[in-house]
């Protein structure tokens, strides 16, 4: 069963839905989680105390308000829009990512996040 999250940044408060993957679920169970933002092109990362492996289902190319665990970073990523490895309207992380769920919103708003703006991560009802 998917687990709704809200995503929580300055001037942001977005719902989001965690799908039912392995590594989604432990994403859950570590929630509330909050760190300082890392943005690359149009995606916002950022370590979290999770550690999965690659998934069988791993992207290396995503759509438009996925978001996305990093194995290589032990990173949550949000995505919403190209990065600098994309080939043209593409969005491409550095390396494969497990897709752990989508934004329940225009993930554009997302661009106003600086490096360094706190972001939160919690469970919502």
């Amino acid at each position: 069963m998917p687990t709704k999250i809200r995503i929580e940044a300055p001037g942001i408060m977005m719902d989001a839905l965690l799908n039912d993957s392995p590594t989604a679920r432990r994403i859950a169970e570590a929630l509330p989680l909050e760190a300082e933002a890392n943005t690359w092109g149009e995606e916002i990362y950022f370590a979290i105390p999770v550690s999965e492996p690659l998934s069988e289902d791993a992207r290396e190319v995503v759509e438009r308000g996925d978001l996305g665990y990093w194995p290589t970073g032990k990173a949550f990523c949000i995505f919403f829009g190209p990065t600098p490895m994309s080939r043209g309207d593409e969005i491409r992380p550095a390396s494969a990512v497990n897709v752990v769920g989508r934004v329940c919103g225009d993930p554009g708003v997302f661009k106003s996040v600086r490096d360094g703006d706190l972001v939160r991560i919690v469970a919502a009802s």
